[in-house]
C-alpha cells in the first residue's frame, strides 16, 4: 500500500512538472529579408511558415521573389540588339537587362542543435520559380522595347517572356529565441533555377522575424 501510494504521489508530482513546462510549438512564420547574389547582386522578400512535425523536425512552405537573377548571358544578347540599333539610326541608344523571379518552395527544416536560446538548422527545399526576362531598348530618349519590329528586330526568348522552372534550394542558419514566442533568424540559401541553356543559381543571405505559436 505505502508503495502505491507513493507512486501515485509519484504520477502527479510529474504530471505537475510537465504542466508547468512551456508548451512546445506546433508551427512558425516569419517574414524574410534577403540579399541575393549571383551573376547580379539584388535584393529578396518573402514569408514562411512551417509546422513542427516533431520538436526539431519542421515542414515549411516558403513564398517570395527575387527582383533580379539575370544569368551572365542576357547582358551580351541585348547589347548585340543594342549595337545593331546603333547602325540603323543615328540616335543614341541605350539599353536595359533585368529577370526578376517570384518562387514557391515546399521543404523540411531540421534543427541541429538545441544550445539554449540559439538553434543551428539545416533546410532543404523543392518548388518552381516565374522567371521574367525584362529588357528595355531605348532610342534617343524614347522607349522603343514594344516597336522593335519598326528597326526589323525580334526579341528571342532569351530576351523576352516569362517561363517557370523547377527550383531547389539548400540552406543552413541560426535561429535566436529571446523570449516568449518570437524568434529571429539569420541564414544562408542557395537556389538553383533550371533555367536554360545552363541554369540559374542565387545565393540568398538574410534576416527573418518570426512568430512560433
Amino acid at each position: 500500500m505505502k508503495s502505491f501510494v507513493a507512486g501515485l504521489f509519484g504520477i502527479l508530482a510529474l504530471s505537475g512538472v510537465a504542466s508547468a513546462q512551456p508548451a512546445e510549438a506546433t508551427g512558425y512564420i516569419a517574414g524574410v529579408a534577403q540579399s541575393a547574389f549571383g551573376n547580379v547582386t539584388s535584393q529578396s522578400f518573402g514569408v514562411e511558415g512551417g509546422w513542427f512535425y516533431t520538436p526539431r523536425l519542421a515542414v515549411f512552405v516558403e513564398l517570395g521573389g527575387m527582383r533580379d537573377t539575370a544569368p551572365s548571358t542576357i547582358g551580351p544578347a541585348a547589347q548585340s540588339i543594342a549595337s545593331y540599333l546603333g547602325i540603323v539610326q543615328s540616335q543614341p541608344v541605350g539599353y536595359s537587362v533585368k529577370q526578376p523571379a517570384a518562387f514557391g518552395a515546399v521543404g523540411a527544416r531540421y534543427t541541429l542543435a538545441d544550445r539554449g536560446r540559439f538553434h543551428p538548422y539545416a533546410l532543404l527545399a523543392v518548388g518552381a520559380a516565374r522567371v521574367t526576362r525584362d529588357v528595355a531598348f531605348t532610342v534617343g530618349s524614347t522607349d522603343v522595347t514594344a516597336t522593335l519590329d519598326n528597326y526589323g528586330v525580334t526579341l528571342g526568348t532569351d530576351l523576352a517572356g516569362s517561363t517557370t522552372k523547377p527550383m531547389l534550394t539548400l540552406g543552413g542558419g541560426v535561429a535566436w529565441m529571446p523570449r516568449g514566442e518570437w524568434q529571429f533568424d539569420a541564414g544562408y540559401r542557395l537556389s538553383r533555377i533550371s533555367t536554360d541553356p545552363t541554369g540559374t543559381s542565387v545565393s540568398r543571405l538574410g534576416v527573418g522575424i518570426g512568430y512560433r505559436f
